[in-house]
């Protein structure tokens, strides 16, 4: 596929006659079965990388049994590269609120919050302001709905889902078993549906714009756009809105310096790109999807520090709950560096490739099944670096 490269501004844009209220009136006057399927029809998918369908993940909430339902906005960025629903919430946080009052809507929620990366704390003075107002301004439309906000406590993993719920909760933040599933039993065991920021601003961007509109951008498996943050070595770091599908080859030449070498796409937990694929690779869920971080690295940077900082991080970060992963990422770090001494044979390697399989089948959340994306993908691409 050679699909031009394409900047779109839908979710900063906010043009004279765009009024926040306007979308969610726009909303409320149609049955919620019909924007369940509205969504379904757009193609929408999470925009934290996995990639299910947004609107089916509302029809099942909004089909559960219950008195209590609740509306989650994962805003614990953690992802290392990733500073896009920072931007979002700060510059126009009025959109993720309207995209939290549809699904209440559509689902029967009474409660809402906003889960909020601990780093970010300060933003909660001004979102709190404008939440006072924007919960008024649902009472007089006599939407039964309230969002509120929760901090988070600074721990990469409470970014999974079911982690979040858990720090929600007042526990420490750790994974739980799945099935069931959170729009089963999520937050205070009640169905529950959980989206990230960029989520939700897209529901009501679908809604005020059209299905139509949506469609027309990306491809036939990657619907829409999606916000990037661009770091590393590029001459123009910052946050964008491209669609989805490019291949990787255009995103380069638009935003690296000539020199890039590798792309980590998807944050530490992605997987790493090296220039003979980058014609090959396409950013989207048809190839590689992402959260959001791409990361540009030139000739200049060592991809063994690239790598041996990535699994110190994961070290860092690993709740410790399972095996696999808290002792995984201990022996991934140890392995290189002793490879990187002559302790071990470069065919060492292939060894600790193996155990990241391990840990990608029993580690019990995504944060220890991925961190063989990153691993995998250095050791192959840049073996020589990692040994000499």
């Amino acid at each position: 596929m050679d699909k031009p490269i394409k900047k779109v501004d839908i979710i900063f844009e906010i043009g004279d006659d765009y009024n926040a209220l306007d979308v969610l009136d726009k909303a409320l006057a149609r049955p919620a079965d019909d924007i369940v399927l509205d969504l379904i029809d757009s193609g929408l998918k999470g925009r934290g990388g996995a990639g299910f369908l947004t609107g089916l993940k509302w029809k099942f909430t909004k089909n559960e049994d219950s008195d209590i339902k609740y509306v989650i906005c994962n805003a614990d960025e953690g992802e290392p590269g990733t500073f896009k629903d920072r931007e979002i919430l700060d510059r126009v946080p009025e959109k993720v609120f309207v995209g939290m009052a549809i699904c209440g809507y559509v689902i029967g929620a009474r409660e809402g919050y906003i889960y909020l990366r601990g780093e970010y704390n300060f933003l909660v003075k001004n979102l709190l302001n404008k939440l006072e107002t924007f919960n008024k301004q649902l009472k007089e439309r006599n939407l039964d709905f309230v969002i509120g906000i929760r901090s988070g406590s600074g721990a990469y993993v409470c970014g999974e889902e079911s982690a979040l719920f858990e720090s929600m909760e007042g526990h420490r933040g750790e994974p739980r078993n799945k099935p069931p599933y959170p729009t089963v039993a999520g937050y205070n065991k009640k169905p529950t549906v959980i989206n990230n920021v960029e989520t939700l601003v897209y529901v009501a961007m679908i809604t005020r714009l059209g299905v139509n509109r949506f469609k027309e951008l990306g491809t036939k498996d990657s619907r829409g756009s999606k916000v990037f943050s661009v770091s590393g070595d590029t001459p123009i770091p910052g946050i964008y809105e491209l669609e989805l599908g490019m291949p990787l080859s255009q995103f380069v030449d638009e935003f690296a310096d000539g020199d890039a070498k590798a792309v980590q796409v998807g944050g530490a937990s992605g997987s790493c790109v090296p220039r003979k694929k980058f014609g090959d690779t396409i950013i989207g869920f048809e190839g590689i999807p992402t959260g959001g971080s791409m990361m540009i690295f030139n000739s200049s940077r060592s991809m063994y520090n690239v790598l041996h900082d990535y699994l110190e991080f994961f070290t860092e970060e690993s709740c410790g709950q399972c095996t696999p992963c808290r002792v995984g990422c201990q022996q991934l770090l140890k392995g290189i560096e002793a490879v990187k001494r002559g302790e071990k044979p470069p065919a060492y390697l292939d060894e600790l490739k193996k155990l990241t399989a391990t840990m990608r089948i029993a580690a019990k959340c995504g944060l220890g099944q991925s961190v063989g994306n990153p691993f995998n993908s250095i050791i192959d691409n840049f073996r020589e670096e990692i040994i000499y």
